[in-house]
């Protein structure tokens, strides 16, 4: 008998391109409110298709990303990289600085990197990935929420 998989990657994928604003707004109100929403974001998915390139296409289903117009107009759009993440994976926080830079360079503008880690660890939480030699390094911090935090407090 073989055994039967949810893919539950699809459905976020599905539900962040309907409920961008809400979902925003709800796990990441501090980002949300910086956007101008009277603008509708531009989902990127071909040009996100060339920054994961080079990982197996069934673990980067869940991926979007965004341009989105900020409200200050100091900086007029911000790229928004959305990752879901089902399981831990010990590259993980290196994979998300990686992505964050290959969007940065492929079109010479700011980027955040927000994660929703739908895993059963409950100390797995990253949220940077970092080194540092002699003083000098690199540090991307990134917005890092835990589902599993959400159905501790529904119990």
């Amino acid at each position: 008998m073989s055994k039967v998989t949810a893919n539950y990657d699809e459905a976020w994928k599905e539900g962040l391109s309907e409920y961008f604003d809400s979902f925003l707004g709800f796990f990441f109100p501090q980002i949300h409110s910086l956007i101008d929403w009277t603008q509708t974001p531009i989902s990127l998915d071909k040009e996100l298709q060339q920054i994961t390139a080079d990982s197996h296409p069934d673990l980067r289903i869940a991926d979007k990303l965004y341009q989105v117009w900020l409200l200050d107009k100091v900086e007029p759009t911000l790229l928004i990289h959305c990752e879901v993440q089902s399981q831990y994976e010990a590259k993980f926080n290196k994979r998300i600085y990686v992505y964050n830079f290959r969007a940065f360079n492929l079109f010479g503008q700011n980027v955040i990197s927000l994660v929703i880690l739908g895993d059963r660890r409950r100390n797995w939480r990253p949220t940077e990935f970092c080194y540092c030699y002699g003083g000098m390094g690199v540090s991307l911090q990134f917005g890092s929420i835990k589902l599993l935090d959400y159905k501790l407090r529904w119990d």
